[in-house]
């Protein structure tokens, strides 16, 4: 593969990350309720996962791996926990 087209790939990744981070807080901060924070939370979790994925694939260091299955369970668990004991909002 070429690296200009990898560096190509790899910037193209990086801004569409950025622009869903922006999103997403955008719908945390202003959701009508608590379940579409709640969602909001769970896609940045998954973004920050492909934000530290696309680091790996930039610097070619693979420590980072362990640290993103930490990530992917403490969003698994922390989304099964608000879910569990959230109330309904009031209207």
């Amino acid at each position: 593969m070429d690296p200009s087209l990898y560096n190509i790939g790899l910037t193209v990744a990086a801004v569409l990350i950025t622009v869903s981070f922006l999103i997403t807080t955008w719908r945390i901060i202003v959701g009508p309720n608590s379940l579409d924070r709640l969602v909001g939370m769970d896609g940045f979790v998954a973004m920050f996962q492909c934000a530290m994925a696309t680091y790996i694939c930039y610097s070619l260091n693979t420590t980072v791996v362990n640290a993103m299955l930490v990530v992917a369970l403490l969003g698994f668990i922390s989304t099964v926990a608000v879910t569990r004991y959230r109330r309904r909002d009031v209207q």
